[in-house]
């Protein structure tokens, strides 16, 4: 990943434009790596396989440090996959790849048709895609005391703690995930508002994708 933080794609998204009866379906996902890019081409290829074409583009990284691909699979050169990148690269995101697959409608768009019908399409779903950062997460345990369960639930909903896990015995074990950013506070609440008889373990470290609200 680059030094500078940069926005990613937080889920799937998928868009569809028509121009001369052809058809234009951008897909967009995230893509971290280039064999992940890869693969989501292939999906998109094995889901739409009577399609004229496929122009995939993605951006590996993001700022200075990143990779860059595109194919026209097939059209003019410089008519689908060059278009399709540059609108990429003007997002701001990273870590991104589309594919805009296209069913010919029978009529022939010309150089400028299919510029302007690949770079519509791609502008489109990117305006679809909700943002998202990695973030950085750390893993931790609790081990609650049943008169503190309540006020300890509300406390990690505040701190927005996800995939938490729940063990009830003698006492309560819960298992979530925090911004590596908000532990300190959280921590230092918890530790007030339960006369520092629960403490935090931190367990393991993650990296995921963090929607921007």
């Amino acid at each position: 990943m680059a030094s500078q933080p940069y926005f990613i794609p937080y889920q799937e998204a998928r868009s569809e434009v028509e121009h001369l009866r052809s058809r234009f379906i951008a897909t967009v996902s995230s893509a971290s790596e280039t064999e992940e890019a890869r693969q989501f081409i292939k999906k998109i290829k094995k889901e739409f396989p009577n399609a004229s074409h496929h122009v995939p583009a993605y951006i590996i990284g993001g700022g200075k440090n990143r990779i860059d691909y595109c194919s026209d699979d097939g059209e003019p050169s410089g008519t689908s996959g060059r278009p399709v990148l540059t609108v990429l690269q003007g997002s701001g995101l990273g870590d991104v790849v589309v594919v805009v697959t296209r069913y010919f409608g029978g009529t022939l768009l010309g150089t400028g048709g299919l510029v302007k019908a690949y770079t519509d399409a791609t502008q489109r779903v990117l305006e679809r895609v909700e943002k998202a950062i990695w973030g950085q997460l750390d893993l931790c345990s609790v081990n609650i005391p049943y008169p503190y369960y309540e006020r300890v639930k509300i406390l990690l909903a505040k701190a927005e703690c996800s995939n938490l896990q729940e063990v009830f015995s003698e006492e309560v074990t819960i298992s979530f995930e925090i911004a590596a950013d908000r532990l300190e506070a959280f921590r230092n609440t918890l530790t007030e508002m339960t006369a520092a008889r629960v403490k935090v373990e931190v367990i393991g470290h993650a990296v995921r994708k963090v929607p921007v609200r």
